[in-house]
């Protein structure tokens, strides 16, 4: 039970720069007492004392805003944030290492018996005010973001933001290809931060996509220009229309800024 406790307290200090000491964690995180009181619960529903168990978790809901249904299972290092309004239902089950924050639901969609709640894999975050619900699965390592509204299965290591939830994928971009869109974008004037390949925006995204076109008619205008040349026409000799710094500064600062922030 001591070493529960121990690594309890250590989930807290990864994971929450706030906490000073294991004294504090011990008596100043309700999401911490929601937890201990429905390993009680759990227990007592387990060995059939379900009135009681229901009893007790009510009690837990009373002292610390957080409704945790003592028929629902939840795996080690679990760590709740703030934690007021936090509902997780009967047939839910939370893996090892996850987190969830204020107003979080992990509810159902039926009146049905049976799963009907959703099942967090390892690692998995849960933002404040998002619902899960359904009798899905959430990936390990995912993330769902603040306020959506999730009732799909959610692969793992995905992020999940809006109502209803969409999965943002992030552009699986090789090196070479990163290289030449950062080329392109710094030939047209274009500040390569605002399409930095780790920002899963799908406006960065379609940015990308404009980028490797335009190379891609580069390209194509290079050697369209080495033919002409062969065959003795100059049109190709004239130049391009200059892109001035200044008119790409508002663009950079607004991106620089985006990055930054």
């Amino acid at each position: 039970m001591f070493e529960r406790l121990r690594e309890d307290i250590q989930s807290v200090f990864h994971r929450d720069p706030a906490a000073r000491n294991a004294f504090e964690v011990l008596t100043c995180y309700p999401g911490m007492h929601a937890i201990w009181i429905h390993r009680l619960s759990g227990a007592l529903w387990g060995m059939g004392w379900k009135w009681l168990a229901r009893l007790v978790s009510n009690f837990g809901r009373w002292l610390t805003g957080i409704e945790i249904h003592p028929g629902a299972k939840v795996g080690r290092r679990f760590f709740i944030d703030h934690g007021m309004g936090i509902v997780i239902g009967e047939t839910a089950e939370i893996g090892d290492d996850v987190t969830l924050y204020q107003g979080v639901t992990l509810g159902g969609t039926t009146w049905n018996k049976g799963k009907r709640h959703p099942t967090l894999g390892d690692g998995v975050v849960v933002g404040a005010g998002a619902k899960v619900l359904g009798p899905f699965t959430v990936g390990a390592g995912a993330k769902v973001g603040s306020n959506a509204v999730v009732t799909k299965a959610v692969p793992p290591g995905a992020t999940v933001v809006g109502i209803p939830g969409r999965i943002i994928v992030k552009p699986q971009v090789g090196d070479e290809q990163e290289a030449k869109r950062k080329a392109m974008a710094e030939k047209i004037g274009f500040d390569a931060y605002g399409v930095s390949e780790d920002m899963p925006d799908p406006v960065a995204r379609a940015i990308g996509q404009l980028l490797d076109h335009l190379q891609a008619v580069d390209g194509k205008l290079e050697g369209m220009c080495g033919a002409l040349k062969e065959l003795g026409s100059p049109y190709c000799a004239k130049d391009l229309p200059e892109l001035r710094e200044e008119d790409f500064a508002e663009i950079k600062d607004e991106t620089a800024t985006t990055k930054a922030g």
